[in-house]
């Protein structure tokens, strides 16, 4: 078998984002949740049986980086991991779209996860591992809701690429991940509607992740 799955033995992985990283995990589906990190987790286990690897699901519905921001003690610098992995970004995308009073438009978005990066490397010994937002449609030109979302998204994972070129993160390219799977198969196969993936866009969500770290 090949060693150069990244997550070693004792090692400690949190997750932190939004409702895709949640998915229960302070319900029903305490404490992984039952999205990517309960479908990776698993996986690791089911690969590595002899590594005792903690993880930790830090997920909340309905946050933006500026909920990661103002939590960023109590659920992430305190676990003090060795792996942290951020998904973030799509909720930020509405409110800005919508111009809500919690907008995150793309400059405070890279001003406000740049703060989370740069406390996680002084304060921490984590390796970082950041998860691009995503959204599952292909309506590219109806000036709809969702073309506007897709229009809008480069901007974010434009951050995102260059925020993980900065403090060399590993970078799991979701959104890429996704195009890829809608040259073959209707959105509907991954998501009821593009924000919110069933199993087998959890999964593939998964599949990206533990790719980046050489599973």
């Amino acid at each position: 078998m090949s060693d150069g799955f990244l997550f070693q033995d004792g090692q400690t992985v949190l997750f932190i984002g939004d409702s895709i990283t949640d998915c229960g995990r302070r319900g029903d589906h305490f404490p992984l949740g039952s999205g990517y990190v309960k479908v990776a987790v698993d996986l690791v286990t089911a690969r590595y049986p002899e590594r005792k690897i903690r993880f930790i699901n830090e997920g909340i519905g309905g946050n933006t980086v500026q909920d990661l921001r103002n939590r960023w003690h109590d659920d992430m610098l305190r676990h003090q991991p060795d792996w942290l992995s951020i998904k973030i970004g799509i909720n930020d995308l509405h409110r800005s779209l919508d111009a809500t009073p919690a907008a995150v438009p793309p400059e405070r978005y890279e001003q406000l996860y740049r703060e989370c990066l740069e406390l996680a490397r002084s304060q921490t010994k984590a390796r970082l591992i950041l998860i691009d937002p995503f959204y599952i449609s292909t309506d590219h030109d109806t000036g709809s809701r969702r073309n506007q979302v897709l229009k809008l998204l480069p901007s974010y994972l434009q951050i995102v690429e260059r925020l993980a070129t900065e403090f060399g993160a590993l970078h799991v390219r979701t959104h890429d991940a996704f195009r890829e799977q809608l040259r073959f198969r209707a959105p509907d196969a991954f998501c009821p509607e593009p924000v919110h993936p069933n199993l087998a866009g959890h999964t593939v969500i998964a599949h990206t992740l533990l790719r980046a770290v050489g599973w």
